[in-house]
């Protein structure tokens, strides 16, 4: 059980391949992330495609799993890739699911947002477009670092794990900012 001081995290990745490198980047944030956090991944593969009229009769079992994971979350991580200059239909998907009233759970909450991409961008254009979401969401993403792993094939090895220094000292920069920064909201 964690103790009062402890911040959680709920992680979304908007990559749902198991050996994708934003798992891998997923991985090597909960690797990183500061001692007195702790980071729960939302799954967000089950969550069937957003439907009003499903809506309008209750949430489904695995879009209201994500709500209340999110509700109960201190703050909100998402791992992105870039699809066609923006963030993955899953993503966008789940966040069309959770954000839904009543009771949206975006609202109020601290985000951090980081991607990984064989590019030399990085996700840079979907984290922007990410962050146009959080506005409407009323959320507030950490700025700085920005963490946009671009030639994400260098950087990891065959199995999985973070091989960058310089991209290990980002994420860990990005965790332990949204660590301060949502302590500092919590007030």
């Amino acid at each position: 059980m964690p103790s009062q001081s402890t911040i959680t995290v709920a992680a979304l990745c908007g990559s749902l391949r198991q050996g994708s490198f934003n798992r891998m980047a997923l991985a090597a944030a909960i690797a990183r992330a500061p001692q007195d956090m702790t980071v729960a991944v939302s799954e967000i593969g089950d969550i069937p495609l957003y439907d009003e009229d499903v809506r309008a009769t209750g949430f489904p079992p695995a879009a209201a799993r994500l709500r209340a994971e999110i509700t109960t979350a201190d703050a909100v991580l998402f791992v992105t890739p870039e699809y066609n200059y923006s963030i993955p239909g899953v993503l966008k998907n789940a966040i069309d699911w959770a954000s839904r009233p009543p009771q949206q759970p975006f609202d109020g909450k601290p985000c951090a947002i980081m991607g990984a991409s064989t590019s030399l961008l990085g996700t840079a254009r979907a984290q922007y477009h990410l962050r146009q979401t959080c506005v409407f969401l009323n959320m507030y993403p950490v700025n700085r670092p920005e963490v946009m792993i671009a030639s994400a094939g260098e950087k990891f090895d065959a199995g999985g794990a973070l091989t960058d220094e310089k991209t290990a000292k980002f994420i860990a920069q990005l965790m332990a900012a949204l660590d301060a920064w949502a302590r500092r909201l919590k007030g």
